[in-house]
């Protein structure tokens, strides 16, 4: 299949998807969103971003990372010669957890579907994990995101690179903000075939539930 049929396949699928998704009512945050934060970007991205779920103003406007912390996502993808346009940003959950608090396990485990779904439609070549929920659901670890950060981590034919939540470095200041920028550089030495991939156990996608 030609790149550009490819690219209008899966742009049909994802549409497909999107709309499964805006009709979806497994959990609980159904009864309180105001839209469905499905997803945004090129049907054909190199690179995906996940993050965690939606807030206010993604709430509002459908589309993920579109206040403060999108606009510092935005931002550092310009520093590595990157647009928005570019990539592909999805969350965990697809719709907003009252009051912003953390999504519980039962709503990322009626969730996670849409997001492997999106995941295998897309087919990066980079996964980028914004903060803890992501980088625990996609390889299956405990350890928290400032630990596993810095590194990439070979997965189901892929590559992981976590990273911050935007919204950390937002809270946490410029200390935070450069450790994000040494991952955004990381994922160009991935993408340039550069960079030193971490030896991992992680188990493929069947085995995970999430495919």
């Amino acid at each position: 299949m030609a790149k550009d049929d490819r690219g209008h396949v899966t742009d049909e699928a994802l549409r497909e998807l999107g709309e499964r998704a805006r009709q979806c009512t497994a959990c609980r945050l159904a009864e309180t969103r105001t839209n469905v934060v499905f997803g945004d970007g090129s049907p054909e991205a190199r690179v995906m971003f996940v993050g965690e779920g939606p807030g206010r103003n993604e709430d509002l406007q459908g589309i993920p990372f579109v206040g403060a912390a999108g606009q510092l996502l935005n931002r550092l993808l310009g520093e590595i010669d990157m647009r928005r346009d570019d990539v592909y940003i999805a969350n965990v959950v697809k719709c907003r957890p009252p009051g912003n608090r953390d999504p519980r396990p039962d709503e990322i485990a009626s969730c996670k579907g849409f997001l492997a779904d999106q995941i295998r439609l897309i087919d990066p070549d980079v996964v980028v994990t914004l903060g803890n929920f992501a980088t625990k659901l996609l390889l299956k670890q405990e350890m928290g995101i400032t630990r596993l950060r810095g590194h990439a981590y070979p997965w189901w034919n892929r590559t992981i690179v976590p990273t911050f939540h935007p919204a950390a470095a937002l809270r946490g200041g410029q200390s935070v903000l450069d450790k994000m920028r040494e991952d955004f550089s990381l994922i160009e030495s991935v993408l340039s075939d550069t960079a030193d991939i971490e030896e991992s156990e992680a188990p493929e996608p069947e085995q995970m539930g999430l495919f």
